[in-house]
């Protein structure tokens, strides 16, 4: 999908680039192919031949953050396919207050069918957080962009978080999909285990301070819930990039 997406240039929005789908130039290589495209002069063609030539490259090195530049967030889901590989989902608990009171409690991160659990007093740092994402190329969560994201940056000022960002919130948005993550995973047969029902980032806040208390077992059970959301957000990002991409072809052709 990102070699069929015209977005990235400049002066090139949604109906431009579905007219250069519909006129045959279905990708950058036939975009290149071209020595005239009308509507663009000879003059911009050469300057967007040079962009399409520096994104092919950026592409084939899998230097990810090109795209973070040149992309707006809306249309970094059309990276996912590219980048499935190097994809980490991420998902975050905290203590319940705004981030410059509060505190993240557990980082989850799921890549590769790994999942990785960073805990506050343990095992969560900036250096360890980064290391972790310093192996993908694209991060994937629900409201993240709102949310998850800007809560780590207060949290952790020296972290680096450059690389692209696929909402699935606003990717569902998009589709006619409304509600929380738990709604939505009903509605499109996602499913958890029955003890980990009706628990949400509320009763998160209340096993971490049960924790904190003494009470082992809630910190093993905070755990299995960040599990399943960070875990379900990969068939989530399955289905709401394969509708998105379903649209561009009922639109424009096969893409």
């Amino acid at each position: 999908m990102i070699e069929a997406t015209f977005v990235l240039l400049k002066g090139i929005g949604e109906s431009t680039e579905r007219r250069l789908w519909a006129s045959g130039v279905e990708n950058w290589r036939a975009f290149l192919g071209c020595d005239r495209i009308p509507g663009i002069s000879p003059l911009r063609k050469q300057a967007y031949n040079r962009d399409l030539l520096a994104a092919m490259h950026h592409l084939q090195e899998g230097q990810a953050q090109h795209f973070s530049r040149c992309l707006k967030p809306r249309d970094h889901w059309r990276l996912f396919e590219t980048f499935r590989s190097s994809t980490v989902f991420l998902d975050i608990e905290t203590t319940g207050d705004p981030a410059p009171q509060g505190d993240v409690t557990v980082v989850g991160l799921y890549a590769n069918g790994r999942m990785t659990s960073l805990v506050l007093g343990q095992s969560l740092s900036t250096e360890r957080l980064q290391r972790e994402l310093a192996h993908y190329n694209l991060v994937v969560t629900f409201f993240g962009s709102v949310f998850d994201l800007p809560y780590l940056r207060a949290k952790f000022p020296e972290l680096v978080l450059d690389c692209p960002h696929f909402d699935l919130c606003f990717a569902a948005r998009r589709l006619g999909l409304g509600g929380g993550l738990k709604r939505i995973e009903s509605e499109l047969g996602i499913h958890r285990q029955a003890d980990l029902q009706g628990i949400d980032g509320w009763e998160a806040v209340r096993l971490w301070q049960r924790w904190r208390r003494g009470q082992t077992e809630a910190l093993d059970l905070l755990l299995r819930y960040n599990d399943a959301d960070t875990r379900n957000l990969e068939p989530l990002a399955e289905i709401l990039y394969s509708r998105l991409r379903a649209h561009c072809r009922s639109m424009n052709g096969e893409l």
